[in-house]
C-alpha cells in the first residue's frame, strides 16, 4: 500500500506525534511519502524521520504576546497558492491519504475521491468533548481545515466516544530528575515577559525554548533555541513544566509523571479547550495570563498529578492501518483505554 502522509508543520506537536508514527510504519511494507506544511521549509528541525519529504506552503496562523492576530492571519495566508497546491497534488499514485491535520493533503484526497485518515487531536472536536472559546467560524473552521473520510480523534480521555489515547513515545520516562529544574515551553509569548514573570523565583532553574531565543545561561534562566534532542533530554530531568496548552507535550508530561501548568493561546479554541478539559480530568494547571501569583503555587505546591502510562498507540494505529478495517474505530478505541 503507497501512502501519502501529511503533516501539519504549525507548532511541534504535529510533528511530534508524526515522529512517533514514522518510526513504527518505517518498520512496515507499507511505502510511506511524508508532505509537510504550515511553516517554512528552512525553520524545520529533526526531520530524519521523515526521508525525503514533500513541502508546501499550505496554511497556518500568526499570534503576538500571546495571541492570535486574525488580520495579520489571513493577510500571512496565500489562498491562491493554497489552492493551487491542492489542485496540482496528484494523488494518483497513491492508494490512501492519511492527514494529521495538514490541509492540502486532506483536501486532495477529498476532491480526488482517495481515501483518507485523519489522525490528530483535533479530529477529536467531531465527538463531544470539553469546549470553550468556540464561534461558529471556528468550529466550521476545525472541521473543515483539514476534512478526511475517516477521523481518528486523540485525546487524555475517551468522553465516551471512539477516541483514542494520546501518541507518544512510550520509551520516554523520567531520569535523573533535578528537583528544581523546570523546563519552560510558551512559544507564542512574548520571550522577554516569560523571562521577568520566572527570574524572580530564584529558587528554581528554568529551562525556556523558543524559536526566538539563544543558547544562554543566566543566573537561574536558561535559554534555549529549538533542538529535539535537548528539549527531550531537559523533560524528563525536570520536575515541573510550564507551557502552552497545546496537546503533544502535555500529553507527554502526563504520560511520565510532570506536574504541568498551561496558559492557552488567547483566541485558540483548541487550546481553550484543552485547558478546560485538562483541569475537569485533574490533569493540570491553568493560567489564562501570565500570572506571577499562579506561577508561585505551582511552583512551591507539592502536586502530584495523575500518571497515565499510555500504551503504544502508534503501533496498534500501524497495525489497525495495515488490516483496512478503518471503519471500525470503537473496536480500536476499547482496547488502547483498557490497556
Amino acid at each position: 500500500m503507497k501512502i501519502l502522509y501529511g503533516v501539519q508543520g504549525t507548532g511541534n506537536g504535529h510533528l511530534t506525534r508524526s515522529r512517533v508514527m514514522a518510526e513504527h510504519l518505517k518498520n512496515t511494507e507499507l511505502d510511506v511519502t511524508y508532505l509537510i506544511s504550515g511553516r517554512t521549509k528552512s525553520k524545520l528541525f529533526a526531520m530524519e524521520p521523515f526521508g525525503n519529504f514533500e513541502h508546501r506552503e499550505g496554511l497556518t496562523f500568526v499570534t503576538e504576546n500571546g495571541k492570535i492576530k486574525k488580520r495579520q492571519t489571513l493577510q500571512k495566508n496565500n489562498i491562491k497558492q493554497f489552492l493551487s497546491d491542492v489542485k496540482t497534488l496528484d494523488l494518483t499514485e497513491y492508494d490512501l491519504v492519511i492527514s494529521d491535520f495538514e490541509p492540502v493533503s486532506a483536501w486532495a484526497a477529498k476532491q480526488q475521491g482517495i481515501d483518507s485518515i485523519g489522525i490528530g487531536h483535533q479530529y477529536a472536536f467531531t465527538h463531544d468533548i470539553p469546549k470553550d472559546g468556540g464561534t461558529w467560524l471556528t468550529n466550521t473552521l476545525i472541521q473543515k481545515f483539514a476534512p478526511v473520510r475517516f477521523p481518528i480523534g486523540l485525546h487524555w480521555h475517551h468522553f465516551d466516544s471512539p477516541i483514542l489515547p494520546p501518541i507518544v513515545d512510550v520509551k520516554l520516562s523520567s531520569s535523573n530528575i533535578i528537583e528544581n529544574k523546570v523546563l519552560v515551553y510558551l512559544p507564542f509569548e512574548a520571550q522577554n515577559e516569560v523571562i521577568n514573570l520566572l527570574q524572580k523565583f530564584k529558587n528554581f532553574d528554568f529551562y525556556i525554548y523558543s524559536p526566538d531565543l539563544v543558547n544562554e545561561d543566566n543566573g537561574n534562566i536558561h535559554t534555549r533555541s529549538p533542538c529535539l534532542t535537548g528539549f527531550k533530554n531537559d523533560l524528563i530531568q525536570s520536575k515541573k513544566v510550564i507551557c502552552g496548552a497545546g496537546f503533544e507535550l502535555v500529553s507527554e508530561c502526563i504520560h511520565i509523571g510532570i506536574d504541568v501548568l498551561v496558559k492557552p493561546l488567547a483566541g485558540q479554541m483548541e487550546q481553550i479547550s484543552n485547558a478546560k478539559a485538562l483541569q475537569a480530568l485533574g490533569l493540570g494547571k491553568v493560567m489564562n495570563k501570565l500570572d506571577s501569583k499562579i506561577c508561585e503555587i505551582f511552583l512551591t505546591s507539592d502536586i502530584k498529578l495523575h500518571q497515565a502510562n499510555y500504551p503504544d498507540v502508534a503501533k496498534h494505529l500501524v497495525t489497525w492501518l495495515k488490516q483496512g478495517r478503518w471503519h471500525e474505530q470503537q473496536e480500536l478505541a476499547d482496547l488502547l483505554w483498557k490497556r
